[in-house]
């Protein structure tokens, strides 16, 4: 299932860390904080155990979005390069 994570997190380190796990389960970023991809049922509760643990006591805010192929069909765009 198609998923999408978004996130809030004001720690540098930390915040690369939650990248580089969104990015090592095969998500493709589509903003500087939000992730898109496929996650099975199971990987969708592996990711966000794996990252609640990389966040600790830190702030922040983790979201994830299950998406069905419809929906996703339905988004629309606009991407200006510099």
């Amino acid at each position: 299932m198609k998923c999408l994570l978004v996130y809030d997190i004001t720690d540098d380190k930390i915040r690369t860390n939650i990248s580089e796990i969104c990015l090592d389960y095969g998500l493709t970023r589509i903003q500087y904080s939000a992730f898109l991809g496929e996650l099975s049922h199971n990987r969708q509760e592996e990711i966000m155990l794996k990252i609640k643990r990389k966040l600790g006591k830190k702030a922040g805010k983790i979201q994830l979005f299950p998406i069905c192929e419809k929906d996703l069909a339905l988004r629309r765009e606009i991407i200006r390069e510099e």
